[in-house]
């Protein structure tokens, strides 16, 4: 029945006089997911509205699967477009209509016309009440309700005439590309790959750095990792992953460093070295799965450590969440089932039986001061030979 949709956006509208930019970038993204669906698309859009026509078959539940990637989208309606040829044939599309969504119903139903076209000889109202009418004659299961209808029949009278009842919800949040390019330090576990969800929903394009400690983590743990990495790319495009080996640096700090500070001075180095990613590759901020008091390196005086040694901003979207609020977010974007396989990450591997809750700063510099020179090497050496994948 549906050979278009109609795409609607939220916070793109009050954008102002630079919207276009928005909505340029939210078509290019449903450009880029529809590029992968069974069928040919035209994406069009015209005085506010986006709409998506397939030219010739398509797989409908697929593409509706698609477009519910993209950020930016809050509602997608299928829709009916028909050529504006008077009222009467108007009529005659809307009850076909019904019939096809409707046949045998009983609910409640109201009319709701917007009037885009000002030429248009009737106005909203006595096309609301003239169509309310006919529908009332055609179905008896159905009864006006101008309140809280079952069925809210949507009439817009443009330059070609729109009908349409179902809005299927979006992701919602800003197109991608419109807010730079972060990196996210991804893990295996359920956390991070929900913080770069939540901050890509923004409009933020994603890149990745995943730490690697063979042969304490085994190659299942990576491909675990990679694996969460294109789950979270079905909703933030193409990510670069960039696999660093920590055996070498974490075993220093194991050897020369109090064991109740390893967590946080490894903790301490990785931010660094994602940060020296960031910068290298044009990223503005980094990105955690962290909230607060959920393990000992993320009570507020372990994430001020952390942060201490930080130049870029440090996006947290979790910081507040329960585990729970978590999980729910993960078992959305179908990437829980694989966070919970159990190949373990280096963050687990060298966890202290008993890790400081609450660091002092100064402390943890003296404490670092033992890994001068030699662990500068180590970086170095580790960001020179990165792997880089292309997810």
């Amino acid at each position: 029945m549906f050979q278009a949709f109609l795409i609607k956006y939220g916070e793109i509208g009050v954008k102002g006089k630079n919207r276009y930019v928005f909505e340029d970038a939210l078509v290019a993204r449903m450009k880029q997911v529809l590029s992968g669906v069974d069928g040919t698309f035209r994406i069009t859009k015209e005085q506010g509205r986006i709409y998506v026509e397939a030219e010739g078959a398509f797989d409908y539940e697929e593409t509706i699967s698609a477009l519910q990637r993209v950020f930016g989208i809050v509602g997608i309606c299928p829709v009916v477009l028909a050529e504006d040829q008077g009222f009467e044939a108007l009529s005659e599309d809307v009850l076909a209509y019904m019939h096809r969504m409707y046949e045998g119903v009983t609910d409640t139903f109201k009319v709701h016309t917007r009037r885009a076209n000002k030429r248009y000889p009737m106005d909203s109202m006595e096309v609301n009440a003239e169509l309310g009418g006919r529908i009332l004659e055609e179905f008896p299961g159905l009864t006006v309700d101008v309140h809280k209808p079952g069925i809210l029949l949507h009439i817009e009278l443009r330059s070609q005439i729109c009908i349409y009842s179902e809005v299927i919800p979006g992701p919602g949040g800003m197109p991608l590309g419109t807010n730079g390019r972060s990196i996210l330090l991804l893990s295996g576990g359920i956390d991070s790959p929900v913080a770069g969800y939540m901050v890509a929903k923004r409009g933020v394009y994603i890149d990745a750095v995943y730490f690697h400690a063979p042969p304490y983590t085994s190659e299942r743990a990576k491909e675990k990792v990679v694996e969460l990495a294109k789950k979270v790319a079905r909703y933030t495009g193409d990510i670069r992953l960039h696999v660093i080996n920590f055996t070498d640096i974490q075993m220093y700090i194991y050897d020369q460093c109090p064991k109740d500070e390893l967590t946080i001075i490894m903790r301490r180095y990785m931010m660094r070295i994602a940060q020296q990613i960031a910068e290298d590759t044009g990223c503005l901020a980094l990105i955690t799965g962290e909230s607060i008091g959920q393990v000992a390196s993320q009570t507020v005086p372990s994430l001020a450590a952390t942060n201490d040694v930080c130049r870029l901003p440090v996006f947290r979207p979790l910081i507040a969440f329960d585990k729970e609020d978590i999980v729910t977010i993960a078992k959305k974007i179908d990437t829980y089932e694989t966070s919970i396989l159990p190949y373990e990450d280096c963050c687990t591997t060298f966890v202290a039986k008993h890790p400081v809750t609450k660091p002092q700063v100064e402390r943890i510099r003296w404490s670092e001061k033992a890994l001068a020179g030699k662990i500068d090497e180590m970086v170095k050496e580790a960001l020179e030979t990165k792997e880089v994948i292309q997810v």
